[in-house]
């Protein structure tokens, strides 16, 4: 079951839902709010980036190892 529907939604419930976002937090906290989640969805893309970059240079130690260790030097 898909509990997020945003697959699913159309034009009128895309206004709908804008209309009761105004109606809840008004023009003027529109703004902080989206300074707001672009700040977290930036600092969880540097979080994501990080952890792929410790992967890759985790991998790249193993091959470098897995070649030495294979290919001993008299």
């Amino acid at each position: 079951m898909n509990l997020l529907f945003i697959g699913n939604l159309g034009g009128w419930e895309m206004v709908a839902i804008v209309f009761v976002i105004l109606l809840l937090f008004g023009g003027k906290k529109i703004p902080e709010l989206m300074r707001g989640l672009g700040a977290g969805i930036r600092e969880f893309n540097n979080a994501k980036n990080a952890i792929n970059s410790e992967i890759k240079e985790g991998m790249r130690e193993a091959d470098r190892k897995s070649v030495s260790d294979s290919n001993p030097q008299s």
